[in-house]
C-alpha cells in the first residue's frame, strides 16, 4: 500500500488547512492503491493537464501517534542506487519541518554528488506537521522543550511538547521506516532548523543516541530564557560521555546590531550557538565531535539551504572522491 509520489503543492496546502472529508476520502482510496499509472518520474515526466507538480520517486506513508492521538505522515526518498544493490543498507536522515526541508535536502544531495561521489547514499525521511494542522502551531507544540513559548497564550497556540513528539519519533516513526527500508540504524541522523534544531539539541541533551548525528540549524535557544542551558547542565552532571557527531550552523546576521537592518532585531543566535559549541567543547566529552560555522551574509531565513549543504557534507563524506 505505497503512495508513488509526494504531492508538494499538496502537502503545502494540507499543512496549511484542517483535511476536508473529499481529501481524506481521496487519500484513502490512493492508500490502497499498489501503482498509481500516472506518477511522475525521471523518465515520464509530470502529469501535466494542470495537474499538480509532483515530487519525483518519492513516496508517502501515513504514521499516526497512539499516543497523542495526532496524525502524521513520513515522506520518503530513496537513492537511486536502492534498488539496484538489494543487500546494502543506507545511511537514514530526518528531517523536520518536512513540506520545505525534504524536497530541499532531496536535490541538494543529488546535485552534490552531480560529478562524483561527495556525500555518501542515503534515505530520506521527512518528517510532517500534524496532519489538520497549520505547521506554525504544528512546530511550536511539537518542536519546544517547555510550555513557556513567546507571548504563550490561547492565541499563540500551545508549547512544550517535544518530549512527547520525541517519544513518538523513537518508538513508532523510527521503528516504521527501520522496518520498511534497508536502514542503517547504526547511522541514523537528524537534521532541523530553527525550533527543529532546538528539537535536536533537546534530542541530543536527554537522548543522545537516538540520533548519530545531528545538524543543528540556527537553534532557538533563545527559547523560555535559554532553558536549553539547564537541559545541558543536567546532562554533564550524570554523563562524562557524549557520543554524537553534530554540525552547528548559525547565519551571520542572526546576532543583533542596532542600526544596521541585516542584523537580528530581537535574538542573539550568533552568540548562543558560539556558547553552546565552547560549553559542549569544555566538557571534554571523548566521542563528541562538534563544528560550528557561522556562515558570512546569511539570516535566519536564507541561511538554511548552505547549512543543510555543510551538514550532509559533515555527517556524510563519500568514503571516495572529493572530500568537504
Amino acid at each position: 500500500m505505497t503512495r508513488i509520489c509526494a504531492l508538494l503543492l499538496a502537502c503545502c496546502a494540507q499543512f496549511a488547512n484542517a483535511t476536508t472529508a473529499s481529501d481524506a476520502t481521496a487519500d484513502s482510496h490512493e492508500l490502497h492503491t499498489t501503482v498509481d499509472r500516472h506518477v511522475a518520474s525521471q523518465l515520464g515526466g509530470q502529469r501535466g493537464n494542470g495537474l499538480l507538480y509532483e515530487i519525483v520517486d518519492t513516496q508517502v506513508w501515513d504514521v499516526p501517534d497512539p499516543g497523542s492521538g495526532r496524525h502524521y505522515q513520513v515522506f520518503v526518498a530513496l537513492p537511486a542506487s536502492y534498488e539496484k544493490e538489494p543487500s546494502r543498507r543506507y545511511p537514514v536522515l530526518y528531517v523536520t519541518d518536512a513540506d520545505y526541508a525534504f524536497p530541499l535536502v532531496k536535490q541538494i544531495a543529488r546535485r552534490l554528488n552531480g560529478h562524483g561521489p561527495a556525500i555518501e547514499d542515503f534515505i530520506l525521511v521527512g518528517l510532517s506537521y500534524s496532519v489538520g494542522d497549520h505547521g506554525v502551531p504544528s512546530r511550536r507544540r511539537d518542536y519546544t522543550p517547555t510550555p513557556n513559548g513567546p507571548g504563550a497564550d490561547a492565541t499563540k497556540g500551545v508549547h512544550g511538547e517535544g518530549q512527547t513528539y520525541l517519544e513518538y519519533l523513537k518508538h513508532v516513526a523510527i521503528p516504521f521506516v527501520a522496518d520498511k527500508y534497508r536502514t542503517d540504524e547504526a547511522q541514523r541522523l537528524f537534521l532541523g532548523h530553527s525550533y527543529g534544531g532546538l528539537l535536536g539539541a533537546q534530542a541530543l541533551l536527554t537522548d543522545p543516541r537516538m540520533f548519530a548525528g545531528y545538524v543543528l540549524g540556527s537553534p532557538s535557544f533563545w527559547y523560555d530564557n535559554k532553558v536549553m542551558w539547564s537541559f545541558e547542565q543536567r546532562y554533564a552532571k550524570a554523563n562524562k560521555d557524549l557520543s554524537a557527531k553534530v554540525y552547528l550552523y548559525v547565519g551571520e546576521y542572526e546576532d543583533m546590531k542596532p542600526g544596521d537592518t541585516r542584523y537580528a532585531t530581537r535574538y542573539n543566535m550568533v552568540t548562543d550557538a558560539r556558547y553552546f559549541e565552547k560549553t559542549l567543547m569544555s566538557r571534554r566529552y571523548p566521542s563528541l565531535q562538534l563544528r560550528l560555522d557561522v556562515l558570512n551574509d546569511e539570516d535566519h531565513l536564507s541561511v538554511a539551504p548552505r547549512g543543510f549543504t555543510h551538514g550532509l557534507k559533515y555527517l556524510l563524506p563519500a568514503s571516495t572522491g572529493n572530500k568537504p
